[in-house]
């Protein structure tokens, strides 16, 4: 891939869900995310992207799943499995610990929430393109959960709209390491503009001092 510079004021660090039903022990979808989360330092990288963005002046966006609700989808024709699924586990449920924002990955410092997605994309039926595009931004780097699904399909969306879309190996995670290498492996490189590590991207940010 082509050499990648981030423009000090048009780019963005997406964040995907980031809600303890992901990332936290007691999360429902923990059991499953927790090897892949764990063999690439999910946390730690998470942490250090989030740093190096503030440290450079790079805005946070955070792309929140739809919290559940038990009507949600009444009288729906059409639902994904992915929903049917997230619905009868009661996954991000609204006013549960599991539909909140696991702690030092939520919003901050003026970090930016969106509207929450219904499907896998963040962008779609959301606010998101606006309001990246009214502040300017051209280059986005996704990290958050899940590498194959909800991450995959918002970046591949962006690149569709025009955006320079980055992915970060080690700041995602998926259900198996197989998923996880097709994320980035096969399906990244048809759409993506950079798939880096953690290190990669924060060196370009910030320098490779600050590593």
């Amino acid at each position: 891939m082509a050499h990648t510079d981030y423009p000090r004021d048009s780019t963005a660090l997406l964040c995907v869900d980031p809600y303890n039903d992901f990332l936290a022990e007691d999360g429902k979808m923990w059991p499953a995310l927790s090897e892949v989360s764990r063999s690439v330092n999910l946390h730690a990288n998470l942490a250090k992207l989030r740093a190096a963005a503030r440290e450079v002046g790079h805005p946070i966006f955070i792309l929140p799943h739809h919290r559940h609700h038990p009507n949600d989808f009444e009288e729906w024709a059409h639902l994904t499995p992915f929903q049917a699924s997230a619905h009868e586990h009661e996954m991000f449920a609204e006013g549960s610990k599991g539909g909140e924002w696991y702690e030092g990955f939520g919003p901050d410092h003026g970090d930016i929430v969106v509207k929450e997605h219904w499907g896998a994309s963040s962008f779609a039926n959301t606010d998101l393109d606006v309001r990246l595009r009214q502040r300017g931004i051209t280059h986005v780097i996704f990290v958050g959960a899940i590498a194959n699904t909800c991450t995959e399909a918002s970046a591949r969306y962006a690149a569709e709209l025009g955006y320079h879309v980055t992915l970060v190996r080690d700041a995602t995670a998926a259900l198996s390491p197989e998923a996880l290498h097709a994320a980035h492996e096969i399906n990244g490189p048809t759409y993506a503009h950079a798939i880096l590590t953690t290190a990669e991207v924060v060196g370009k940010l910030v320098g490779d001092t600050a590593l």
